[in-house]
């Protein structure tokens, strides 16, 4: 029984439920089950709370027992990243210089969406620290590792998120995306996940790169990511940077045909070295959306000095991250980041501005490129996972994170929606994926023509536990 609830989706839980073939508490104590067994070979979660999974679990049982479910996730569990904010656990984000002690009676608004659908919280997903690279090790919590081979990492900063996502631990894991930590950890373990369009899930408080960043979720099949969207997306006035709420259902508009759209391809954003079996494996994908009734056009769009501007926010936000944090023993910090944070404190803001400047001219160049184009497909990533515990693949001769990622930052620059489709799978036996980037607020596009791939031509399967 274990096995079998683990491996359902939303949908095939939610009808379980209302059909009383199985409650709430039997899911949660199968999902609490594998993630303990995986936990210490791939170390996905800082947290695992039993008690609070099947304290939740239970008001979700005596809801159905009604036919009164909150919400469309009431009684799905769910693990959170722990970057948020989260009532009655501490976050800790990966760090020494974050303490357990306090109140910890405040959730982050896409928690709060979360918890009213009815989510169940078991367990909290590692991270690297204060979520600063696409990799997930940490100075407090160590090494997280990929479940197709223990060795490679999972990417990140979502790492964890992704391997619980991939492991069975529950069908929805959350995620937060300011440089790719949703598409590259999505990428790495064969799972799908979304970056939405900037400012479409609430976000709070707000991160050291919070001018990129965007929450989304992290999942093995589309529908289970519209649903989980659908909710996350529900407005909260603590944000700021909140778009207009428009009400969309996601998984309405999902589940429609796919419309003959007009597709730009770039299989190498303006120049990127990628390995020939990610190439391939990724052309093979979008030649499908032509099989599919669209129009492929190899084409690439417009990304002028993309590199610049991305390390140059970077940079910044790191150092931003060190004066808010003032007098601390500077070498607990990861290595990398604190070398980061130490360039950043060089910048002045003539730098910072030329940057802002040459983001805006990006942003608006990609707003007319998608006139021309309803999507843009890209790989999501260059090569296949690497050994785990380094921020750049050996001997690459690679010195940042941001090296090995051309192709999911400048959507952060830009705002934009993209998402990473599982699409093969190489002959070194790791996963690769296929981007999906849409037009500002055009999520539902995405999901639209990611299901309608899922549908025709299925998802690579995901590696068994054992």
């Amino acid at each position: 029984m274990s096995k079998d609830l683990v491996d359902l989706n939303t949908e095939e839980l939610i009808e379980g439920y209302r059909r009383h073939r199985f409650s709430p508490v039997e899911v949660v104590d199968a999902v609490i089950e594998r993630a303990e067994s995986i936990n210490p070979a791939l170390n996905a979660f800082v947290l695992i709370d039993a008690d609070c999974g099947r304290r939740m679990a239970r008001e979700s049982e005596a809801r159905w027992a009604k036919g009164e479910p909150l919400g469309l996730l009431d009684g799905i569990p769910l693990p959170l990243k722990d970057l948020l904010l989260t009532k009655g656990w501490p976050s800790l984000k990966g760090s020494h210089h974050t303490s357990a002690d306090g109140s910890w009676d405040q959730d982050s608004p896409v928690v709060a969406r979360l918890r009213e659908a009815g989510a169940v919280f078991f367990a909290k997903t590692t991270t690297p620290e204060f979520g600063w690279k696409g990799l997930t090790d940490s100075p407090r919590f160590g090494i997280t590792r990929n479940p197709w081979n223990p060795q490679k990492t999972p990417g990140g900063s979502s790492g964890g998120a992704a391997v619980a996502a991939a492991c069975g631990c529950g069908p929805i894991a959350q995620g937060g995306d300011a440089g790719g930590s949703i598409r590259i950890p999505a990428g790495f373990t064969g799972v799908f996940g979304i970056k939405p369009t900037f400012g479409r899930v609430p976000a709070f408080p707000p991160s050291p790169f919070s001018g990129l960043t965007q929450h989304g979720p992290m999942t093995r099949t589309v529908a289970d990511a519209a649903r989980a969207l659908t909710v996350m997306a529900k407005p909260d006035p603590i944000d700021f940077n909140g778009l207009p709420y428009d009400g969309e259902d996601y998984l309405q508009s999902t589940r429609q045909p796919l419309e003959p759209l007009r597709i730009a391809f770039s299989p190498t954003l303006n120049g990127a070295a990628v390995d020939p079996e990610v190439a391939a494996l990724v052309a093979q994908a979008a030649a499908r959306f032509e099989e599919m009734g669209c129009r492929v056009e190899q084409v690439e769009p417009p990304m002028k000095g993309v590199y610049d501007i991305i390390m140059t926010y970077w940079r910044a936000g790191a150092a931003g991250l060190f004066r808010a944090l003032g007098d601390v023993d500077r070498d607990l910090f990861d290595p990398g980041l604190r070398a980061i944070a130490e360039e950043g404190m060089k910048l002045s803001l003539a730098d910072f501005q030329a940057a802002e400047k040459a983001r805006n001219e990006m942003g608006s160049a990609m707003r007319q490129f998608h006139e021309r184009y309803d999507l843009l497909l890209t790989p999501s990533l260059p090569i296949t996972a690497f050994d785990a515990g380094h921020d750049v693949p050996p001997e690459s001769g690679m010195r940042y994170w941001i090296d090995w990622t051309p192709f999911s930052y400048p959507f952060n620059l830009t705002r934009q929606p993209a998402a990473s489709l599982p699409c093969g799978v190489a002959s070194n036996g790791l996963p690769v994926g296929l981007q999906i980037v849409g037009p500002l607020y055009q999520e539902g596009r995405i999901l639209r023509s990611a299901w309608n791939y899922e549908r025709n031509y299925g998802f690579p399967e995901l590696p068994p536990m054992n």
